[in-house]
């Protein structure tokens, strides 16, 4: 029988160490939170980070910055003039991420808001973002996803987190289990939306990566 922890920890020896503000915002985070586990952590931190180097995005949204965890490890990958954009609905939470980001070198790459996507995003332009990544409410996916494609740039690509669920997604749900339904309904929807490309990764809780089809070159469609 295949051993997990002991193959995570042969890929996290074999790949980048986290930088020391990421480790202490890691313990920070499991000594002074109820959910630390919610972080994106070691493996994807390093592929959100080599992500955001291949892409070169100017504009970045994240609709659920939860510690700030993520937003750095992208803001860590940005090149040029470019920033991250990230949302936070719970207030609770912004001292802890405003404290994060001001032990980082990348405090001057991020815009924190705090409060509800649905009226926050529709202030962006169109085609103002080159990357998102969707890591909230998971019953909210299918409508965040939807709010925020219009403001993706032509080729530009969305990453959605956990759309594994801890394997979930092939189990009986319960009837009032709305977090999985949320992500079987986004997974099945996304399924058949030929406006995009997708593949889901089997990264940590499952990570969908999604390229906004442009229309303008109907070679890229294919």
């Amino acid at each position: 029988m295949l051993d997990t922890d002991s193959l995570e920890e042969y890929i996290l020896s074999h790949s980048d160490p986290e930088p020391p503000w990421l480790r202490d915002l890691y313990r920070k985070a499991h000594i002074r939170l109820v959910h630390p586990r919610m972080l994106s952590g070691h493996l994807q931190g390093r592929f959100l980070k080599m992500l955001t180097q291949m892409i070169r995005p100017q504009n970045v949204l994240e609709i659920g910055t939860y510690t700030g965890y993520s937003a750095l490890c992208i803001a860590e990958g940005l090149t040029g003039i470019s920033f991250v954009y990230t949302i936070e609905k719970d207030d609770e939470m912004e001292d802890f991420i405003r404290e994060a980001f001001a032990a980082s070198p990348y405090d001057g790459r991020i815009c924190l808001y705090i409060g509800d996507a649905a009226k926050i995003v529709p202030a962006f332009a169109k085609d103002f973002f080159g990357m998102v990544f969707i890591d909230a409410d998971k019953r909210e996916y299918w409508e965040h996803y939807e709010l925020i494609l219009p403001k993706v740039l032509p080729g530009g690509y969305i990453l959605v987190d956990n759309t594994l669920w801890s394997g979930k997604v092939l189990e009986k749900t319960p009837n009032n289990d709305w977090q999985t339904k949320g992500i079987l309904e986004f997974n099945e929807k996304l399924a058949a939306d030929d406006r995009v490309e997708k593949v889901i990764l089997p990264i940590r809780d499952g990570l969908t990566l999604i390229r906004k089809k442009d229309r303008r070159w109907k070679q890229t469609d294919s």
